[in-house]
């Protein structure tokens, strides 16, 4: 894991390794030793210490994050109404990109620690 440039595993990365039961063993072990973070069923991604108190951080912003982690899942993502209200002009308030544009429904719950993304459905 340590050499791939993805910063997000879904657990199916694993299938050909060994069985379910001993991959979710190992990666709940990585996740006790700070090396990843669960992001919700079956997502993971990569974690860094964070210089203030020393807690796992994951590598990238969530919102970065979770578009890759549904990209993966095979998820199209699109920019949100608010990304696009920001990008045309049409106001100034810069999104948090918390907000994630899907194509199709999506019942997935994306975060850690309390901060989770939202979808809303986009054209």
């Amino acid at each position: 894991m340590a050499r791939t440039k993805a910063s997000v595993f879904i657990r199916d990365d694993f299938r050909d390794i060994s069985d379910y039961d001993q991959v979710g063993r190992v990666l709940r072990t990585l996740t006790k030793q700070g090396q990843l973070i669960r992001l919700g069923y079956g997502v993971y991604v990569k974690a860094k210490k964070s210089p203030i108190n020393g807690e796992p951080v994951p590598v990238a912003p969530l919102p970065v994050i979770a578009k890759e982690a549904l990209q993966r899942l095979g998820i199209e993502t699109l920019p949100s109404r608010l990304e696009n209200a920001y990008n045309a002009g049409e106001t100034t308030q810069v999104p948090t990109g918390r907000l994630i544009g899907v194509k199709g429904r999506i019942s997935r719950k994306l975060g850690y620690r309390g901060a989770f993304v939202s979808y809303e459905r986009a054209s």
